[in-house]
């Protein structure tokens, strides 16, 4: 019999069971950043208790108000008075049932939270700490109090309760299976991952991998028409994610896009490492990765130049990449495309938070040992930064009401993370988001090479969103003052992803355009032009003029020295090592 069967004909195999399974769960949770909630959260608000005794008035008046405020809540609830003492901020969608509103007992619990974490994190915003430590304090501290939230637990959170009364504890039994689930997974399920698979329903633009080594595969995708532009296009995805995200479904595929406005495509497919290359350097992937890409796409296409676009990390190295080529005196790219780049850290964004001497120091320290940085645990970080989205209401939906998430590709693409290489990722994490090394001249040298990013002189087209978090669009901006050549500065709506992988199809949000130059970011949007719909047509019109003349499209993939080897998405793409 099944261990899962046996649960009802023998209570204690059920207890022992949870037992096991509650303890994977905290190695889990411990794993992918659990604790380190909890002790940043802990040590941030040790500082701000010792600051605060020199001047106490601050935690006086925010004690006195909240105090007050629990006394006025308890006076509406003895006198059965509806007027709310503490409300959810607009956006916040945990208490939108109206159980927490009508129950009396709900509506205390609801708002005695909220008045709790108002005082937390007013407590927090008033600190007087360093701006590293301030940031680091605010952030934890709304951790904490996402974690907090009465919506999170079963016996406080009206919507399970009534939905365990109404399926007669089903919803409780399945929420349980899929925590179990879960646990042997080693992460949040946030989609029906069964609904997808690569090449099948998603990554299923036609191509084939025609080069590969240690560390990409390169993919030459088949013409839509009889005639393609004369100079290729190279997609260099970033190598902190699968580069499907730029191919998902037909509808909303850049890749499939590029092809249809008649681009001769090609594409780095990026190596999912192991804990055995945890050598592969920053020099390795420009190097043997971007460079060799360049190379190829001009041997199979006989050509001396080609157009690039990159995306996120993608980009960082391929600003470095076009860094050495100008010192190597190597003009094979004609124009760049960067999405959502950062070139300049020295405003990275929430994720500044991560970024200290000690938590890099520590961070290095597991990561050289274990060999690479495990793709689970920077997906977390990703997702603690929209924790209550991302995390929270997935805990809710799937273990305490036991619900099936629906399918979505983006969060397919969200759950299905790469490594990093231990010696990549230290040098990217130190050199760039501690030091902010690559805009300083020399600050690094790759291959052999000091970095200069004034020395790149080619067109360049620049897209960043309006809400991004992880490449703040203000940051990224800094690369049209660095850069030397004629510029293109785009800024979408939405955020990191979802202002990027925007259809021109749909004929949806909107983006920015035209603003004046050479006087900063703000001017930048305030003598914008705004435009509404994808940003993708823009752009396509922008490469066009920089793509050559039509010529004849290729009737096979790759040539003579590089065969197809594999039908795209190729093989490295699937990899799951983590």
């Amino acid at each position: 019999m099944d261990k899962k069967e046996s649960f009802t004909t023998d209570p204690q195999a059920f207890i022992n069971y949870v037992s096991e399974e509650t303890s994977k769960l905290l190695e889990m949770y411990s794993a992918t950043g659990g604790d380190d909630i909890f002790r940043q959260f802990t040590t941030s608000w040790t500082e701000l208790a010792t600051r605060s005794l020199e001047d106490p008035t601050v935690w006086i008046k925010a004690i006195a108000d909240y105090q007050q405020a629990q006394l006025n809540l308890w006076r509406n609830l003895l006198t059965g008075s509806s007027e709310p003492v503490a409300q959810p901020t607009p956006g916040d969608r945990r208490f939108q049932n109206e159980e927490w509103s009508k129950n009396p007992v709900f509506d205390y619990i609801k708002q005695s939270y909220l008045l709790s974490s108002k005082m937390l994190t007013e407590m927090a915003a008033h600190a007087k700490l360093s701006d590293k430590e301030q940031k680091k304090l605010e952030f934890y501290t709304q951790q904490f109090v996402d974690a907090m939230s009465p919506t999170n637990f079963a016996f406080t959170n009206p919507e399970v309760l009534n939905q365990a009364l109404e399926t007669n504890g089903q919803s409780l039994v399945d929420g349980l299976k899929n925590l179990l689930g879960d646990i042997d997974k080693g992460h949040i399920t946030m989609t029906d991952e069964t609904a997808f698979e690569l090449g099948k329903n998603l990554a299923t633009t036609e191509g084939a991998v025609v080069f590969q080594n240690d560390l990409f595969q390169l993919i030459h995708y088949k013409p839509e028409a009889e005639q393609v532009y004369e100079k290729p296009l190279l997609i260099v995805p970033p190598s902190i994610n699968k580069f499907y995200i730029l191919d998902l479904q037909p509808h909303n595929s850049y890749v499939k896009y590029c092809v249809e406005q008649g681009y001769n495509v090609f594409l780095v497919a990026w190596v999912n490492p192991s804990k055995e290359m945890s050598h592969l350097s920053w020099d390795d992937y420009v190097e043997r990765g971007v460079l060799k890409a360049i190379e190829v796409t001009k041997e199979i296409n006989a050509t001396d130049k080609i157009n690039t676009v990159a995306w996120c990390v993608g980009g960082t190295l391929m600003a470095t990449a076009l860094a050495v080529m100008a010192n190597r005196k190597d003009n094979s790219v004609a124009s760049a495309t960067f999405l959502t780049t950062l070139t300049d850290f020295r405003d990275p964004g929430d994720m500044k938070v991560f970024i200290d001497e000690y938590q890099v120091k520590t961070l290095a320290e597991k990561v050289n040992k274990e060999g690479i940085l495990h793709g689970r645990e920077l997906a977390t970080s990703f997702n603690m930064l929209r924790s209550n989205d991302l995390i929270w209401s997935y805990v809710v939906n799937n273990y305490l009401k036991g619900q099936t998430p629906p399918p979505f590709d983006i969060l397919y693409w969200n759950s299905d993370p790469t490594n990093l290489p231990a010696r990549m990722y230290t040098f990217y994490l130190n050199k760039m988001y501690l030091e902010n090394k690559l805009v300083e001249p020399g600050g690094v040298s790759i291959c052999g090479e000091p970095v200069d990013l004034g020395k790149i002189k080619i067109p360049c087209y620049f897209l960043s969103t309006i809400e991004d978090h992880i490449a703040p669009w203000k940051s990224t901006f800094s690369a049209t003052e660095t850069f030397k050549g004629s510029m293109e500065f785009v800024l979408g709506a939405s955020g990191h992803v979802a202002g990027v992988i925007n259809p021109a199809s749909k004929n949806r949000r909107h983006f920015w355009i035209k603003g004046e130059m050479g006087q900063g970011p703000d001017h930048w949007l305030a003598t914008a032009e705004k435009q509404e719909g994808s940003w993708w047509p823009h752009w396509s019109d922008w490469l066009k003029r920089r793509s050559g003349k039509k010529v004849d499209a290729p009737k096979e993939y790759g040539n003579s020295l590089h065969t197809p080897i594999e039908a795209a998405p190729g093989s490295y793409v699937k990899a799951r090592l983590d």
